[in-house]
């Protein structure tokens, strides 16, 4: 797809000897939000760090804004609006909440604004300023997750790579993380590729989605036809 912000062609990588993508091909339009889902070791992680170049693809090749990123060391990608929210949050906890979130800006050259995107990722996340001067290893579960989000905004991204923002959090919780996914995509055009465990909750945010198995992808569709599919209820939605 020629317009594809962001694209994977016959993608292969793994770890050593152990493949954990075997020929992975996708694309996510400008404004969209994609989700792949899956079980566990199905790749679905492996293909967001390959999409970051910190995995390298051994063949094909990942596309953004139609260039490769192979050529481009994984802590450059976000300055250039490609940004991931790993599994697990990985926040800095000894350093506070602001220290968290202007390290996701560190790259930025336009330091007028941070400041005003500060304020924007407050107000998206208002228990973040409330707590704005506390240590990140002292927050709670749901709380990380929402700075490790806040974080990756700080960066201006044009696409957000969310892996398992949902993981090991109560159900309100998720509902309001995911509530502010929809709204940054739609209030602030950023596009979306969400990895996620909870099958249901991701097509219900996403508009497309693909389904990986042992590092292939064996099914694309829209979310709504996913959510019909009886294999996929079966398999994915505990029916």
């Amino acid at each position: 797809m020629s317009d594809a912000i962001l694209e994977l062609r016959d993608v292969h990588a793994g770890y050593g000897n152990i493949k954990a993508l075997k020929g992975v091909s996708l694309a996510v339009m400008p404004g969209e939000i994609v989700t792949i889902i899956g079980a566990n070791g199905a790749g679905k992680s492996t293909t967001l760090m390959t999409i970051c170049n910190i995995v390298p693809a051994t063949e094909g090749e990942v596309l953004y804004q139609g260039a490769p990123v192979a050529a481009v060391s994984p802590d450059r990608l976000p300055a250039k609006g490609l940004c991931q929210v790993p599994e697990g949050r990985r926040i800095f906890p000894r350093l506070s909440v602001i220290e968290n979130l202007e390290m996701g800006a560190f790259l930025r050259t336009d330091k007028d604004r941070v400041a005003f995107d500060l304020d924007k990722v407050f107000g998206f996340f208002p228990v973040l300023k409330e707590r704005k001067h506390q240590p990140g290893g002292t927050l709670s579960g749901g709380e990380q997750q929402m700075l490790a989000i806040g974080r990756a905004l700080m960066s201006r991204p044009k696409v957000l790579l969310l892996d398992e923002p949902s993981l090991g959090l109560a159900p309100l919780i998720v509902q309001r993380i995911f509530e502010i996914i929809k709204t940054i995509n739609r209030e602030e055009g950023v596009t979306v590729l969400l990895v996620e465990q909870n099958a249901n909750l991701a097509l219900q945010t996403a508009s497309r989605g693909y389904v990986l198995e042992t590092g292939h992808v064996v099914l694309e569709d829209t979310s709504a036809n996913l959510l019909a599919n009886p294999d996929i209820r079966k398999a994915y939605l505990g029916e």
